[in-house]
């Protein structure tokens, strides 16, 4: 399965995106401030554009299995999963819906999550998962 973010616009404070997964738009995506290469707050920087491996292990912090990106430059333990605000990322992606006119937040995120999850769970019974993140045009 592919799992495509496309990027679309940053603010001062988290980068919104798309989440298309094998060229259909499922969601939208709230994740922190893309920064320059090499140029990195933790806790408050996307993770660089690119293709990375997923796989589907038990989280320690979350208590329950969750994807999980694989040889992020960088980074470590990137997940995707629900949260409203780029203080729940952590460098993370979120994923739910956006409403016009209000920047910065995602909401539905636990729904979203849900049927992302679904899809990536019977998915992985017969191929492997990965993502590739567009940087914003």
């Amino acid at each position: 399965m592919q799992i495509l973010l496309k990027r679309e616009k940053s603010t001062d404070k988290s980068t919104i995106g798309k989440l298309y997964l094998d060229g259909a738009y499922l969601c939208d995506t709230l994740e922190d401030i893309v920064r320059p290469a090499g140029e990195k707050v933790p806790g408050q920087t996307a993770i660089p554009a690119g293709d990375y491996p997923v796989i589907l292990n038990m989280s320690e912090r979350f208590k329950k299995i969750m994807p999980l990106l694989l040889n992020v430059p960088d980074f470590a333990g990137v997940r995707i999963h629900s949260g409203n605000v780029s203080e729940d990322t952590e460098g993370c992606i979120l994923v739910g819906f956006r409403e016009d006119g209000i920047a910065d937040h995602i909401f539905n995120s636990r729904k979203a999550y849900e049927i992302l999850f679904a899809d990536l769970e019977e998915a992985v019974k017969k191929e492997t998962l990965h993502i590739t993140i567009e940087a914003a045009a």
